[in-house]
């Protein structure tokens, strides 16, 4: 799909978070409803699932859920780097 020109972020869980965002808008633009995205930041599956355990990120919460509501169903899965096959074919 491409590579988005983005500043540079402030740590590696930043630039997850952006990085599912970035993905989420995508599939919205579309017109993918019902998503699944996959990462290997276990940190990032936390957050979104215990927001309130993570106030540093608010802002960024905030607009995953408000993405969230565009979707008739998206999920957000951890994939340990081990098991993911497609990385290792991709690098």
């Amino acid at each position: 799909m491409g590579a988005r020109n983005v500043r540079a972020s402030l740590t590696p869980l930043h630039a997850e978070m952006e990085a599912l965002l970035w993905a989420m808008e995508c599939m919205k633009n579309l017109r993918q409803f019902q998503v699944t995205f996959a990462t290997d930041c276990s940190q990032l599956v936390k957050m979104v699932s215990e927001p309130e355990e993570w106030p540093a990120f608010a802002s960024y919460l905030e607009d995953i859920n408000s993405l969230k509501e565009s979707f008739f169903r998206a999920e957000i899965i951890y994939v340990p780097r081990t098991q993911n096959k497609k990385v290792d074919s991709l690098a």
